[in-house]
Order: structure tokens, then sequence, then C-alpha cells
């Protein structure tokens, strides 16, 4: 079960950003329950330390802009921070994050596409080689996004099931390999509603500040928070990232 979320826009054309973030949180379905209470019971220790409401959708980009639920903003950072780093201990968890550079990127190219493209391949490739925690060679996935283009991800995934060119590694024509494993379409989900969503949201917002961080977040010495979910992140995502990355 991968669950994703994003950071930044798509645009490329007189867009406020100059990067696009993608990160997708992946557990195996006989670790959901255990990955959910865990996530609950940082819930209510948020709640018993910052005050933070059990009802309060962790939103990072919010948190950092806004001052929600009457905290301050360093109370908030520290609730983000604080995100990382439960994930960061949760054994049977994995992290992909996918990171496009918009910066003099032809006109036609789609940011939307070839991120989420990317990612399903990931997962995909993932689950073939059996690289998740656990080792399930044989399993198959199912992924769950925040509730926005839910009708272009469920075409982007048929579509990818029946062709599916792959760039060749030795400079040949692209394969067509379809994807196998991903199974059912892409389920939206409404955020506020939805746990692990939010972490998802918490990991990309600061994939995206790695790259390009706001004032506020190089003030407090914040740019490199993704680099505490080491111990958790798919770093055979990418072979040019130690924490695999995959750059665009």
């Amino acid at each position: 079960m991968m669950y994703v979320d994003e950071s930044g826009d798509t645009g490329t054309a007189n867009s406020p950003t100059d990067f696009f973030a993608l990160t997708g949180i992946v557990v195996h379905e006989r670790q959901w329950r255990s990955f959910m209470n865990a996530l609950i019971a940082f819930k209510k220790t948020m709640r018993a330390v910052h005050g933070l409401p059990m009802r309060a959708e962790i939103h990072a980009s919010e948190f950092i802009k806004s001052k929600v639920f009457g905290l301050q903003r360093h109370t908030r950072l520290a609730i983000l921070r604080n995100a990382l780093d439960e994930l960061a201990k949760m054994q049977d968890i994995s992290i992909t994050g996918v990171i496009v550079d918009k910066r003099n990127k032809p006109a036609d190219f789609d940011v939307f596409d070839f991120a989420w493209k990317t990612l399903f391949q990931r997962f995909e490739n993932t689950l073939m080689f059996g690289n998740f925690p656990g080792a399930f060679r044989s399993d198959y996935g199912v992924v769950f996004t925040d509730d926005t283009a839910g009708l272009k991800l469920l075409r982007m995934v048929r579509k990818m099931a029946v062709y599916n060119p792959v760039p060749s590694a030795f400079g040949g024509p692209p394969r067509n390999l379809p994807i196998l494993r991903l199974i059912e379409d892409p389920h939206g989900k409404d955020s506020a509603e939805s746990l692990a969503i939010q972490m998802a949201d918490v990991c990309s917002y600061f994939l995206h500040q790695r790259y390009k961080p706001n004032s506020y977040i190089r003030r407090q010495k914040a740019a490199y928070y993704y680099d505490r979910l080491l111990p958790v992140l798919n770093v055979n995502a990418s072979r040019s990232s130690p924490l695999g990355i995959v750059e665009l």
C-alpha cells in the first residue's frame, strides 16, 4: 500500500516554484494496523505535548505559513520535525521521493506526467525485486493519493498497464514494459481523513525544501530535515542519490 502526496505545483510558465516533489510511503498490509496505531499514538503525543487537536490535519505548508490551532510557528515546525522522526523509527515502511527541477525544461514538458509515472514505475520495480521491508517478492500494490487529480491518475495507470515505454539503459530504443504489480485504480482520499497521506505531505514538503528552502526554513536550519528519514528511505530508487531521491 503506497500513500502519496506532493509539494509544489506542476506549472512551468510563471510558476511560483522551481521544483515539484512527490513522496510515497509504502507499508505492507500485514503491518498496516501497527502503522496506523503508531500514527495515532504520535497524534496523541502531539496533543499532550503541544496541544495539537486530534482531529487537526497536519498540512506542512500551512503549518509553516499560517498560525493554525493557536500554535506558535516554532511549535508547528517542531511537530513536523517530530513527524519525520516518528516515521524514521518505523522499520516496516519504505519512502520513495521524486523531485522535478522545472527550470529550463522545454515548454511541452509535462511535470505531472513525468513525476507520477516515475513514482509508479519505482513502486513497480521495487515490488518486482522484493526490495521493500519483508522482501515480499510475490506481492501486488495499491496506491492511495490526496483526492485531487484522481481521473488523470486513473487514466495514467490504466495506460501504463498496457503501454509503458521504458528507456533502455544501454542506449537502444525504449522497451514496452507494462506495469504488472499495481492493481486497481489509484484511490483518492480526503487528506483530512488520512493520517498516512498527511505524513506523505510532510515528507514531500521537506523533500521540496531540501532543494529550494524558503526563508523561514533556512533560518531554522531545517532545509535538510528530509535526511532524517534515511533509515526508511528507499535508497534503491536511484543510483545517483545516497537518499534514493529520483531527480528529473
